[in-house]
C-alpha cells in the first residue's frame, strides 16, 4: 500500500486530533486548559485551524493511506515554539483568568517532533517509521541540526524504534510532571 506523506489542511482536523490527543495523553488537559475529553476535542480542533500555536495544521504532516489519515507527525524548531508557546499561553491564561505556563519540550536549536502517531487501523506497515524519516528530511533541507523528541521511560518499543533510527537518550526531561527520555538524532544538511 502507498504512503503519502503531505503537509496538513484545516480539514484534516476531525481525522488528526483524536490521533494527536492519543499520543499525548494528559498533556493535551495542558494544551487546551480543558478537562473533559469533548471540550477538549473542540479545543484542540480549534487550535489545528488556528496559525499561532505548535499543534496548528501548519505544523503538521499528514501520513495518508488509502485516501485516509493513517498518521500525523507535529514538528517544529525550537526556535518557533518560543512564539508559538507565548501565543497558546496568552490565550489559555485569558481563558482561564489566571497566567498560564506551557512546559518547554525542546533545547535550544533542537529541531523537534512534538507528537508522532499512528492511527491503530494503519500499524504495522512503516508509517511511523516514514514520518520519522519525514522530519529527518526535513531537517536535512533546514542545512541540518539535531532532531529531538521526548518518550515516555516506559515505552520501550517506541524508544527501540528511535534507538533503531539513529536517536539517543541525551537527558531526562520532565512534561507536567510526567518523566521522559529527551532523545536526539544528528542530521546532517542535504
Amino acid at each position: 500500500m502507498d504512503i503519502l506523506i503531505r503537509n496538513a489542511c484545516k480539514e484534516d482536523a476531525p481525522e488528526a486530533i483524536p490521533l494527536i490527543m492519543e499520543a499525548i495523553g494528559d498533556i493535551s488537559m495542558q494544551m487546551t486548559g480543558e478537562t473533559e475529553e469533548v471540550e477538549i476535542t473542540k479545543e484542540f480542533v480549534q487550535l489545528f485551524t488556528r496559525t499561532d500555536n505548535r499543534h496548528s495544521y501548519l505544523h503538521s504532516y499528514i501520513a495518508e493511506m488509502e485516501g485516509k489519515v493513517a498518521g500525523v507527525l507535529v514538528f517544529y524548531s525550537a526556535e518557533q515554539v518560543v512564539t508559538l508557546d507565548a501565543n497558546l499561553e496568552e490565550y489559555l491564561s485569558n481563558k482561564k483568568g489566571v497566567p498560564i505556563k506551557i512546559d518547554p519540550e525542546t533545547l535550544p536549536g533542537e529541531w523537534y517532533i512534538d507528537t508522532v502517531v499512528v492511527d491503530p487501523t494503519y500499524r504495522g506497515h512503516g508509517i511511523g517509521t516514514k514520518l520519522l524519516t519525514y522530519a529527518e528530511q526535513l531537517v536535512q533541507n533546514f542545512g541540518g541540526g539535531n532532531l529531538s523528541l521526548n518518550v515516555e521511560t516506559e515505552k520501550d518499543s517506541a524508544i527501540r524504534l528511535y534507538n533503531r533510527l539513529g536517536f539517543v537518550t541525551v537527558c531526562p526531561w520532565t512534561i507536567i510532571g510526567q518523566t521522559f527520555h529527551h532523545m536526539v538524532k544528528t542530521v546532517d544538511a542535504d
